[in-house]
């Protein structure tokens, strides 16, 4: 039975929702209108939005993307409060298991179109099952190691079930920017086009997508994402919390050191 439940689409601060008439759903990443900047907002407001896009079966393609030519480009460390306060990780451990599994409880095709920097939550997009990706796009991860914090939130199981262990440890150990061009040769990344093109190649993509019949496209992802979501289950929760002491650590460290640590965050 259809259900348009679009309500949800102006419901979210970070999160710009648009679906055209055969169904197919932009979802575009922003702050302010421009490149995302990952927050606490952000972060658990992600939970329920695609909780609703897997829910909406009027959604027939889904296309992730961001606004001004990048996914997620940093993140605001000061908004998720004191993480070294157990009260604190549980709920960024919480979020994090529960956004990485709605976005694989998505039904139908998914498509990334990365035009920039994907520098933050990078495994969100890894969850697609097409990537298409601009000359100039790149990827990387500012979000752990780089700054001292273990990468267990998902981002080891995404890179290393789409480029393999091996690939997928170096790229995190050692946090620079991917090209494209690599990132395809790897296996992540299944089109390089040229600038400005990912989102109307994404597009072009849907409409083909769209030519077979809706159960086939449907059980076509539930079928190719079960593998990788089996990993997210398996995986993520323990990682997180991994990651989850590993940040208490760091607080701990910039106390010793007399450096300045994010103060617990407000309640809403």
């Amino acid at each position: 039975m259809q259900t348009a439940q679009s309500d949800y689409f102006s419901a979210y601060r970070q999160l710009r929702l648009a679906r055209d008439a055969m169904g197919v759903l932009v979802a575009e990443f922003h702050s302010n209108g421009g490149p995302c900047i990952m927050n606490a907002q952000g972060h658990t407001e992600f939970v329920n939005a695609f909780y609703r896009i897997a829910q909406d079966r009027a959604n027939k393609i889904v296309i992730l993307t961001g606004a001004g030519g990048d996914f997620i480009i940093n993140v605001d460390w000061s908004s998720f409060g004191d993480v070294s306060d157990p009260g604190v990780w549980s709920q960024i451990h919480d979020e994090g298991v529960q956004v990485l599994e709605n976005i694989a409880n998505i039904r139908v095709p998914v498509i990334a179109a990365i035009e920039g920097r994907a520098y933050v939550h990078s495994d969100y997009v890894l969850l697609g099952n097409v990537i298409v990706a601009g000359e100039s796009a790149t990827f990387q991860d500012v979000a752990h190691y780089a700054v001292g914090v273990a990468p267990g939130d998902g981002i080891f199981t995404t890179w290393s079930y789409r480029a393999g262990a091996g690939r997928a440890e170096a790229f995190l150990l050692d946090p620079k920017p991917l090209p494209a061009r690599t990132a395809q040769e790897w296996g992540v990344v299944a089109e390089v086009v040229p600038n400005g093109q990912a989102l109307n190649r994404a597009r072009e993509l849907a409409e083909l997508y769209l030519k077979a019949p809706e159960v086939t496209r449907r059980n076509t992802r539930v079928h190719f994402i079960q593998p990788l979501k089996e990993r997210v289950v398996r995986e993520v929760g323990y990682g997180l919390s991994l990651e989850g002491a590993s940040s208490a650590d760091l607080v701990k460290s910039k106390q010793v050191k007399g450096e300045p640590v994010a103060q617990k965050r407000k309640s809403a």
